[in-house]
């Protein structure tokens, strides 16, 4: 099995994991703290603006899911030109990133971040680049909606059960 992995900085990370969690395709999630510092942070470090953003690790089957299907879901439930803040939250750890590991990525994620961009008819507040690093956040975020069904995120919870 083929296996390509995404980074995507969505607001919260716990609305975002859950809701990649249910396509098919989309073979691991994990939430954590990426393109910061180079030092491990903790939630608290983070929520103090380090400088690192809640981000989503998806590792995917090209085969089943594309990235530009990954993607178009993605600004299905951002708000791309808003700056550190999605939904209620706000600050840094919010903001909003695509990062890769792999630059032969780069140009379908481009095609869609120019057709974003032209949809929205302003430039993106969505950072694209490279993977500086990524740390894995504290076990109680992992799965977070799955073991708190009634916490906050930006995300509607009818978005949760789209596929």
């Amino acid at each position: 099995m083929n296996t390509e992995t995404i980074y995507l900085a969505g607001g919260c990370f716990w609305g975002m994991q859950k809701f990649f969690d249910q396509f098919d395709g989309v073979l691991r999630t994990e939430v954590g703290y990426a393109n910061g510092p180079d030092k491990a942070p903790t939630y608290q470090d983070v929520c103090q603006d380090s400088g690192h953003a809640e981000t989503l690790r998806i590792d995917y089957d090209p085969g089943k899911i594309t990235l530009t299907q990954l993607l178009d879901y993605y600004f299905m439930v951002i708000d791309p030109l808003s700056v550190n803040q999605q939904g209620h939250d706000r600050g840094i750890q919010y903001r909003t990133g695509i990062y890769y590991t792999d630059d032969g990525l780069l140009p379908e994620i481009e095609a869609v971040y120019q057709r974003e961009e032209a949809k929205a008819g302003a430039k993106l507040a969505v950072e694209l680049e490279p993977l500086h690093n990524f740390f894995s956040a504290e076990e109680y975020h992992q799965k977070y909606l799955e073991k708190n069904p009634g916490g906050y995120c930006h995300i509607p919870s009818s978005f949760f059960h789209i596929q």
